[in-house]
This record gives C-alpha cells, structure tokens and sequence, in this order.
C-alpha cells in the first residue's frame, strides 16, 4: 500500500524559538492578521512578533475578541478585520482556538458562503500563508489539515479539512507553555495522549504514523504527569511539546476514531472544553475499541512499561486501560456529573449526539464494528 504523509510546510522548534520568527517570515506578505487569545497577548508573547513585524516594515492587525472555543460568529469577525485591514497572511498563536480561527479566516477569504457549508467537503483555494505557534501542548493544530469549528445555529462542531490548512509555518517554544495552568496543562496532554492513541488505533494507521504515536505515547504518560505537577518543569514542557507535534502529525495522517467522534458532540451541546470531553470518554469508548485492536493496545502496554513482553493480548491492553484510567485521575478529571452536566439534559440529548458523532465520520475509523446504536449505549455508559 502507497501512503501519504502531510506535515508542515517548516517546522521550527526548541527553547526560545519564537524570538526566531523574524528568520522565517520574508515572503509571507504585506500585512498580518495576527490571532491570538487574550491572555498569550497579556503574557508579552505577542509582542515579540510585532516587534519583528515592525522592524521588517511589516503591517499587522490583531483578533483577540475571542473568549472558548471558535464558532462560526467568531471566523465572521475575525474575516472582517482581515478583509477590512487589507491583511495578506495570518499568524495564529495561542491555543487551538486561535489556530483553527486563523485557519478558518484563510479557507473563508476565498470561498463564498458560509463556512458551515464546507463541513465534509475538501477545502481548497487558499491564497494567504499561515504561521502557526502553539502556547498549549496538546491540540496539535500546528499540524494538521483541520480546524474545529462550532456551529452556533445548529449546535454542531464541524471537522473541516483540506490539504490546504496545512501551516506554512509551525513554531514549536516550550517556553509558551510554561505558564500554563494545571487543568489547562491537563485538558491539553490529553488531547495530546488521545490523539496519539487514536492514531496508533485507526484504521487509517501507517509506519510513519505508528513511529510518531508511540513516541508521542511514550513521552506523554511520562512526562504528562510531571508538567501537571509543576508546570515549570522545563524538560517536562519541552517533551509535551515534542509529544504534541508528534500527536498532531500522526493522526493528521491516520484520522482520529471514536473518543474524538463522540467527544465533539457533548462539547458542542454542553461547552465542555475538548480536552475535557476527551478526557471524560477515553476509558469508555478505548474499552469498547480495544476488542477490536488488541495487539494494538498490548503494543502501547508494552512501550510504556505497563506490560512485559510475556504477557499475553488480553493482559496486555488491560494493563494499557489502568494505566490510561491513572493517568486521568492524577490529572483530576471530573465525571459529567462531577463537570455539572445535569443527567437528564444529557440522556435527553443522546439521539441528536450519536447521529452528530457518526455523521463525523471519525467512529467509521475504529477497529471495531459500531452504529448509533452502539453510539448511545457508550453515551449511556457515562453516567453508570
């Protein structure tokens, strides 16, 4: 089988890295919208890259109007800005909030319509060039083809793809993270730890793919709990941001599959953050998927040095499953119940995110036979 691996137009990564920035940019364009949440703006960061804009004779407008995760509200201000400032190219730092916007705002510049139109349809068209600058070890963004986008009107979070959302640039600065909170450090290495696991797990897996979602598995189960615990731990932040890379690089290529199906739902309906929601699925939906891929979940086992090279399948992804349900609790993730989600709004809401979930196409990636049916009994599960 021939198989294709997308990455990053260029990759720039280490300590200090974004004060490179000025090396790479020549060509880029005129004039920058830069997307950035607030507090990454707060923290200085941002003017690191207006500094090197203005020494270059570079102009730049900002969107920082945004507060949660993006919506289709949020990609019509931010294309305003850019239209009316008369930007060229984007630069995203922050969270993966302000890369899927900055992504958004390249795909929407040259296409018409709204964007909730090009949910399941290959972006394509991208004029201006995108720098992307992860401050959060997790979502991955910097790397991959897709931005995740609610849709307020319909309640929706829309997978969107394309090739072309692929960054020109990614920058890789552990130092960005070192700020971060516990819960956001948390909510972010498990996105992380689900990309990874998912990678390896789906369907679509291949060598490249394999190679990064070990490695990127490997990293976060050691140093995951390390960067919760004290988030100025420079070699733990740097090898979650190496770890998160390789994550966003591996599933860009082999798809995500069922907690990343099931999960965007509940965040869509019920605003949990997506680390969260992920979070709050792994130990369900991996249980039900590791029937169908054992010896995948047995290899994880074993990389991790939950399991020896004697034991055997089964003993092996069960040993895997403990070491995922620990990983969760050392990060103090809650329950639905314990997020607040009330019972009954959830159940009440099980038929509309199982049909989302499937309509995905993400739970098609799994090693294991499932449908709607399947869908709503894990749903179900959550609060058993």
């Amino acid at each position: 089988m021939v198989n294709q691996f997308i990455v990053p137009g260029k990759i720039i990564s280490g300590k200090g890295a974004l004060s490179q920035i000025g090396d790479y940019i020549e060509g880029y364009g005129q004039k920058a919208l830069i997307v950035c949440d607030q507090i990454t703006e707060k923290l200085g960061k941002v003017r690191i890259i207006t500094d090197v804009l203005d020494e270059k004779k570079i102009g730049h407008a900002i969107y920082d109007d945004f507060l949660g995760e993006p919506t289709n509200v949020m990609i019509e201000d931010a294309l305003s800005i850019y239209r009316r400032e008369k930007c060229d190219f984007l630069i995203g730092i922050g969270g993966g909030s302000a890369l899927d916007i900055m992504k958004a705002v390249a795909a929407m510049d040259v296409n018409e319509g709204k964007i909730s139109d090009y949910m399941g349809k290959e972006i394509a068209g991208i004029m201006a060039k995108m720098i992307a600058i992860p401050s959060t070890a997790g979502t991955g963004s910097e790397a991959t083809q897709f931005t995740i986008i609610s849709d307020v009107d319909s309640g929706v979070k829309m997978l969107l793809k394309g090739k072309e959302l692929m960054p020109d640039l990614a920058i890789i600065d552990p130092e960005l993270t070192i700020t971060l909170p516990p819960k956001m450090t948390a909510s972010t290495g498990l996105d992380a730890l689900t990309h990874a696991v998912e990678a390896y797990t789906s369907k679509k897996a291949q060598p490249l793919t394999d190679t990064l979602a070990i490695s990127a598995i490997k990293r976060i189960f050691h140093y995951l709990p390390l960067s919760y615990m004290d988030g100025s731990n420079e070699v733990a932040r740097t090898e979650m941001s190496i770890a998160a890379l390789e994550a966003g690089m591996a599933f860009n290529n082999s798809s995500v599959t069922l907690v990343h199906g099931m999960s965007r739902p509940i965040g869509a309906l019920f605003h949990v953050p997506h680390g969260i929601s992920n979070a709050m699925l792994l130990n369900v939906c991996l249980g039900y998927a590791k029937d169908g891929a054992k010896s995948r979940f047995a290899d994880m086992a074993r990389a991790i040095g939950a399991a020896r090279d004697t034991d055997s399948e089964d003993a092996a992804a069960d040993h895997f499953m403990a070491e995922v349900k620990k990983i969760c609790d050392i990060c103090k993730i809650p329950t639905l119940e314990g997020y607040g989600i009330p019972k009954d709004e959830f159940m009440a809401k099980i038929d509309k995110m199982a049909a989302d979930a499937m309509a995905s196409g993400s739970p098609s990636n799994t090693r294991r036979e499932l449908d709607e049916t399947v869908l709503k009994d894990l749903y179900r599960k959550l609060y058993e």
